[in-house]
């Protein structure tokens, strides 16, 4: 199924400035520091270091083999939307590449390019694309070796990340863990969003007070599933509604003020569309 030409736009517009994004976290503070990041982009800035290259030329060369794999295990959009983000951020690294650093102290770069890196990655996956070849890879050799995704991608990136100390000095290993690890976590914050929603499972007897309690009172709307015990064969009806994580607590006092012995259960939801997950007006 063809995408719109709204939702191309969207997606070219935001992969384009997750792009560029990460590129001022790459050129504007860690690589003048002399601090990496994992993956292709790092084995890039090693590279371009020891060969005194352009760091745009490595990040484009270097995962063009994962263009032609991303386009055979995920598909047609995801390649193009993959190759297109890598040739912007290897084009805006190198117009920025004359930009002074921001900062000297490479305690605050390490900080600050994590966190800026960070969002644009987390960017350019959120709206279909991907920066970087280390996951495609990963995906292929997951088929072969009995390890998982992250596994692999975590081997991978630690083998990059301790190479820096050969080449940086083992200090700017050390920052560029660092730097990893908070890009890592704002990658999973910019994808997720900083509304997290949640989803709730409860199972009591009086599901008819606690579901009109949270319509009444939470203004979120309530599905009934249907279920059965395993062990004694009742019917039970489980109630099932999405919050976000301001609301759990009032959510659990609710259903204790029905039922202390209740049952529940609550996730965490990366995304929700359609439905009625809109809060309706309380009182």
């Amino acid at each position: 199924m063809k995408i719109t030409s709204k939702e191309f736009t969207k997606r070219a517009v935001f992969i384009t400035l997750g792009a560029i994004i990460m590129a001022v976290g790459l050129e504007i503070f860690l690589v003048p520091n002399q601090v990496i990041d994992g993956g292709i982009v790092g084995i890039s800035i090693i590279l371009s270091h020891l060969t005194e290259w352009k760091l745009g030329l490595f990040i484009f060369l270097l995962n063009i083999p994962f263009f032609f794999l991303g386009y055979n295990l995920i598909g047609k959009t995801f390649a193009w939307s993959t190759v297109y983000g890598i040739a912007i951020l290897s084009t805006a690294t190198t117009v920025l590449h004359p930009v002074p650093a921001f900062t000297d102290d490479i305690l605050l770069a390490t900080l600050f390019g994590g966190f800026i890196l960070g969002i644009g990655v987390g960017m350019v996956i959120r709206y279909g694309g991907c920066l970087d070849g280390t996951e495609i890879s990963a995906i292929l050799i997951s088929s072969k070796i009995p390890f998982s995704v992250g596994e692999i991608i975590m081997f991978i990136n630690l083998f990059i990340l301790g190479s820096a100390g050969f080449v940086f000095g083992w200090d700017r290993a050390m920052y560029s863990l660092l730097a990893y690890f908070v890009a890592y976590k704002m990658i999973d914050i910019t994808i997720k969003g900083l509304d997290e929603s949640k989803a709730v499972h409860i199972i009591s007897d009086e599901y008819e007070s606690i579901s009109e309690a949270i319509i009444q009172r939470l203004g979120r709307g309530v599905t009934f599933l249907k279920g059965e015990g395993a062990f004694s064969n009742d019917e039970k009806k489980v109630i099932f509604c999405v919050i976000n994580r301001l609301e759990e607590a009032k959510l659990k006092a609710l259903v204790q003020e029905h039922d202390e012995e209740a049952f529940m259960a609550i996730g965490d939801i990366a995304e929700v569309r359609g439905g009625r997950f809109k809060k309706k007006e309380i009182h």
